[in-house]
């Protein structure tokens, strides 16, 4: 399979939390579709300090995992939302 495109959407997101409504991340999303994974090259700002789990109220939101060869982060169920 192909690898993700470097360069990346423009259009940025905000992820936050479901749970307590911290932000998360400023993601570059591509398409219009759900959120289901994030690849780590595409965050722009990255809030948290553990990988896949929330700074407010310590909920595990993602687990990191290798999609096509390339590090990302795959969200667990509606844990996340974005804006």
């Amino acid at each position: 399979m192909a690898k993700p495109n470097k360069k990346g959407p423009t259009r940025t997101v905000d992820i936050f939390c479901s749970q307590c409504k911290t932000q998360l991340f400023k993601y570059r999303k591509g398409g219009k579709g759900a959120l289901i994974k994030c690849f780590k090259e595409r965050i722009v700002d990255d809030f948290t300090q553990n990988a896949g789990v929330c700074p407010s109220c310590q909920q595990h939101f993602a687990r990191e995992t290798s999609i096509r060869g390339v590090p990302a982060l795959k969200f667990v169920g509606s844990k996340v939302f974005m804006k």
